[in-house]
């Protein structure tokens, strides 16, 4: 039976998603989030859900840098491929599009890539955040910018230019993700309202 849940987190309320066993979704409050249909059940005890709760509150401590879950991803043969490969990406690296679409031995199909990577069901879990454009730009990303920053921080993918770079908000409110150099080759990321220290 289909469940959901919501968590906080670091990056804002998160909608985690069940099949009864595997996950399905991980959603952001910005991101196309589905509304739970007819038949889904708010229960947060359900099939892979806790576990999903502790793995998260695990990767958010900074002491999990791979999670282990079942997951059940419903998209096209080709979204399902890119988004494996998308969990080939190391923790603490980025990829370009143009590099995940090499690894996928589709190397002229980077926007095609770049679209698969955009409906990733399963955010932070299957990490599309550590896709950048091929300038090094952090590009679109479905839970924003300023979210794609913190993660990256997070994981120290970052540059000390890369998180003081405050063109990378693309218009976005600069407010919402500042980074600061705070010394020792330190960083500091702004999500709203919560800090966040990364080595640079």
């Amino acid at each position: 039976m289909n469940a959901f849940r919501y968590v906080d987190s670091p990056i804002g309320r998160l909608l985690l998603t069940t099949d009864g066993s595997a996950l399905t979704g991980l959603y952001m409050e910005t991101s196309r989030t589905p509304l739970p249909m007819n038949g889904w059940t708010e229960d947060a005890t359900r099939g892979c859900l806790p576990e999903t709760v502790q793995q998260l509150s695990e990767y958010f401590a900074g002491s999990r840098r791979e999670f282990e879950l079942a997951l059940n991803l419903n998209g096209t043969e080709f979204q399902r491929r890119v988004w494996r490969e998308l969990t080939e990406i190391p923790y603490g690296e980025t990829w370009s599009y143009g590099q995940l679409a090499a690894r996928i031995e589709k190397p002229t199909a980077s926007r095609a890539v770049g679209l698969a990577n955009g409906s990733n069901p399963i955010s932070v879990i299957i990490p599309c955040h550590r896709v950048i454009g091929a300038n090094g730009s952090l590009t679109g990303y479905g839970g924003g910018l300023p979210r794609k920053r913190w993660l990256l921080a997070h994981e120290g993918a970052l540059t000390r230019e890369f998180a003081l770079d405050q063109r990378q908000c693309d218009g976005e409110n600069r407010a919402a993700a500042v980074g600061a150099v705070v010394g020792n080759g330190r960083a500091a990321v702004k999500f709203r309202d919560q800090s966040h220290d990364v080595q640079t």
